[in-house]
């Protein structure tokens, strides 16, 4: 009876232990490499921003930028400031996005400066926004107009100049859009310090932001 019952216990144990390695959890896989330019559509209220980010020239923060966009974590954002430069050629300026939210944060990023990528503040450039070289977690600006001022200057005797800002892509199409966001009505009392009179109010949603296929340019005729 004995050795019965040891049949009838291993003979359970063996479909057992087989539930067990069908729940285990499958290796994570290593996230496929980026291509040299991933393309994202940015769709806000006021229309869709396209976006060409430089995984070659800037990867640590292309690819940060992707995980936010892959995992949804930029839907649902908003565009938050509007700084108005008085001087120059108009508009003169940056917007700015990010994900405010600290459960939605990723950690902070390496600084990939100016100085190393080759990357410029141009019109329609896409820079990190930080705090500290290193600080860069989850919000960007877009430039429309050249902002040599944040590009890294090694020269420089102030650590902040010698570190700029990280630019790591630029718009493809849509700038049409990026200028009504900067149009759009400011607050003459919210922001803190120099973000005083530049936050939007109310702030433009990005409704979502995905990665697009570019598409393939034709062969030049002979």
């Amino acid at each position: 009876m004995i050795a019965g019952m040891q049949r009838r216990f291993a003979l359970l144990a063996v479909p057992l232990a087989l539930l067990t390695l069908a729940a285990a959890p499958a290796p994570r896989r290593a996230p496929a490499p980026l291509p040299d330019t991933v393309r994202v559509v940015l769709t806000t209220e006021k229309g869709a921003i396209t976006v060409d980010l430089d995984a070659r020239h800037a990867p640590v923060t292309v690819a940060n930028f992707v995980r936010y966009v892959d995992q949804r974590r930029f839907d649902g954002i908003t565009f938050y400031r509007a700084m108005h430069l008085a001087w120059g050629e108009q508009p003169n300026g940056l917007i700015q996005a990010g994900q405010r939210d600290p459960r939605l944060r990723l950690p902070p990023i390496a600084h990939e400066p100016t100085s190393r990528t080759g990357l410029l503040h141009k019109a329609g450039a896409l820079s990190m926004a930080r705090n500290a070289p290193g600080t860069a977690v989850a919000d960007f600006s877009i430039l429309l107009s050249d902002m040599p001022g944040l590009d890294a200057d090694p020269a420089s005797a102030d650590p902040e100049k010698q570190a700029g800002y990280a630019v790591f892509g630029h718009v493809v199409s849509g700038m049409e859009v990026v200028r009504a966001i900067w149009d759009a009505p400011r607050s003459p009392t919210l922001g803190e310090g120099v973000m005083k009179g530049q936050m939007l109010a109310p702030p433009v949603k990005v409704l979502t932001a995905r990665r697009v296929a570019i598409p393939l340019t034709p062969p030049a005729a002979p």
